[in-house]
């Protein structure tokens, strides 16, 4: 039996979903101030979420404690 266990990231596990896929789901950036000079197009791209990439996903997954 292990001696130590990963602690897991809140901030990341609060900020992070995990897909039934084993995917990891996120926010996009960007979106708490300063919008009047963006345009109503690049607005309405960040309110969806989008999965993070492959090359980010096991470092998240470590974070996450998955």
């Amino acid at each position: 039996m292990a001696k130590n266990k990963m602690k897991s990231h809140r901030g990341a596990c609060k900020r992070l979903k995990l897909t039934g896929s084993g995917k990891i789901k996120r926010n996009k950036a960007f979106k708490g101030h300063k919008l009047t000079k963006k345009a109503p197009k690049r607005k309405r791209g960040l309110r969806k979420s989008t999965i993070i990439t492959s090359a980010d996903l096991k470092r998240m997954l470590r974070s996450m404690a998955k």
